[in-house]
């Protein structure tokens, strides 16, 4: 399965951006799909995750109410729209996918479990 990420840019804080991510190749067996970010100098971390069946997701603390995962199955494609960004964001943002089927969406925030990774694209949010 092959991603490519796109939508990133320099934002001021407080605005709105929506990133992108298509996949291709073998689509279907991808079960969750996961946005990713690495800020400088710091670790990777979860941004949001979406299971494609049952449609459930899962945010990290720092983005709860102002980011939102969406995808269009049939389409292969997946965004993130990112509102009310703050400084604090600015990172660069990856887009995953899983092969992987487990019960419990904590196991999703770890990235090792996804298989597949976009090329990353920059979000820089600043005044």
């Amino acid at each position: 399965v092959q991603l490519q990420a796109s939508g990133g840019g320099l934002v001021q804080p407080g605005d709105s951006l929506r990133l992108s991510c298509v996949f291709s190749g073998r689509t279907r067996t991808i079960d969750a799909v996961g946005w990713f970010r690495r800020a400088p100098g710091k670790e990777r971390e979860v941004v949001a995750v979406l299971r494609w069946s049952g449609r459930v997701t899962y945010y990290a603390d720092s983005v709860k109410g102002r980011f939102t995962i969406s995808g269009d199955v049939a389409e292969n494609t997946m965004y993130l729209q990112m509102n009310s960004l703050r400084p604090d964001d600015t990172a660069v943002y990856y887009c995953a996918g899983s092969r992987r089927v487990y019960n419990s969406m904590s196991y999703y925030t770890n990235a090792n479990v996804f298989d597949s990774w976009g090329q990353g694209t920059l979000v820089t949010v600043s005044s």
